[in-house]
């Protein structure tokens, strides 16, 4: 289902696009297959996860791509809009920017030295796991203003939106005859 909606608003899309500009060189066909893969994959979810809302976001900040987006979105196209252009609206559902982090407590009285390792090895493994999250957060379209929680949730819907789209597109590209 998720796919069909995908195909059926991502067609529109590159009909809207080829119908406004006859003549495209391969940049401007490259970024309106771009665009209106994004909307189609983004309306698909109905503005209700924060990487949906922050792709419509940025597609609709540019005047040229404003009929696209009313037509993809359809009838809730402004309300989503509306919803996507709020800030607040990238907060996870409990309303907090960011979650507490847990200390944890090194109980052991062991030799100084098997301490230090422990404490060396736990601060290499915070500092990886920091500087991945922000690559993460930056992979993910509204990842910069997500807790860690909720990034993790954006993640995997995004993964799976991505993979339908992937698919989509494969079968797409077979079915359609060479030139």
């Amino acid at each position: 289902m998720l796919r069909q909606e995908f195909l059926k608003k991502w067609i529109m899309g590159l009909q809207i696009c080829s119908a406004s500009k006859k003549e495209m060189s391969v940049l401007e066909r490259k970024k309106a297959i771009k665009l209106s893969a994004d909307l189609a994959i983004a309306s698909t979810r109905n503005g209700s996860t924060n990487w949906s809302r922050a792709l419509i976001a940025n597609a609709s900040k540019e005047n040229d791509n404003t009929t696209l987006v009313d037509q993809i979105l359809g009838k809730d196209s402004e309300s989503m809009i509306k919803k996507a252009s709020n800030p607040s609206a990238f907060r996870d559902k409990r309303g907090t920017t960011c979650r507490g982090k847990k200390m944890l407590r090194n109980r052991c009285c062991g030799i100084r030295r098997v301490k230090k390792m422990a404490e060396s090895a736990s601060s290499i493994a915070k500092k990886l796991v920091k500087k991945r999250t922000q690559v993460l957060k930056r992979l993910v379209p509204g990842g910069e203003s997500m807790d860690e929680f909720s990034l993790m949730e954006e993640t995997l819907d995004y993964i799976l939106s991505l993979r339908a789209q992937v698919d989509v597109m494969r079968h797409f590209a077979n079915a359609t005859p060479p030139n």
